[in-house]
């Protein structure tokens, strides 16, 4: 398991969402991993499913809109509103807009976002849905935007 430490330096404890920039910032140093990600549109809606092999861990992107966030199957250690969760699927999580997830794959697992959009390209619900971010790896979709490296089991 993966254990950020903070100091208590002027009596601040930084926020979920800091505590996430902040690992973005430092896994953005490492090879990166592109997950298998599938896209669906039906009826004003947006389904993506995202694969992860054991053993990553994938920095998400600043989600504008309240959505759904199921852990399909397999095990992930994942930031919440709560605090981090080791959860184990199937399990619904109900995120509100601003949240930014980091998700370790203890095991192989699928998860799976529900949105309520307009759009009808994965491009244009990105637009929609996510806030822009220069520090973000992923291109719309969840491709890299640099050459992906090979992730060993």
């Amino acid at each position: 398991m993966i254990k950020v430490t903070y100091s208590g330096a002027l009596g601040m404890v930084p926020t979920m969402r800091q505590k996430v920039d902040r690992l973005q910032q430092e896994v953005s140093k490492l090879p990166q991993y592109e997950p298998a990600t599938k896209h669906y549109f039906h009826a004003g809606m947006y389904c993506r499913e995202v694969w992860r092999h054991a053993g990553v861990l994938v920095i998400g992107k600043v989600h504008k809109k309240e959505h759904f966030y199921l852990i399909v199957s397999g095990t992930v250690v994942v930031t919440t509103d709560d605090g981090v969760q080791r959860i184990t699927g199937p399990q619904l999580l109900m995120c509100k807009p601003g949240t930014k997830r980091a998700v370790y794959s203890e095991t192989d697992a699928l998860c799976m976002t529900f949105h309520v959009v307009e759009a009808d390209t994965v491009e244009d619900a990105e637009e929609e849905l996510v806030e822009p971010d220069e520090e973000d790896m992923y291109e719309p979709g969840n491709r890299l935007q640099y050459e992906p490296q090979e992730v060993l089991p």
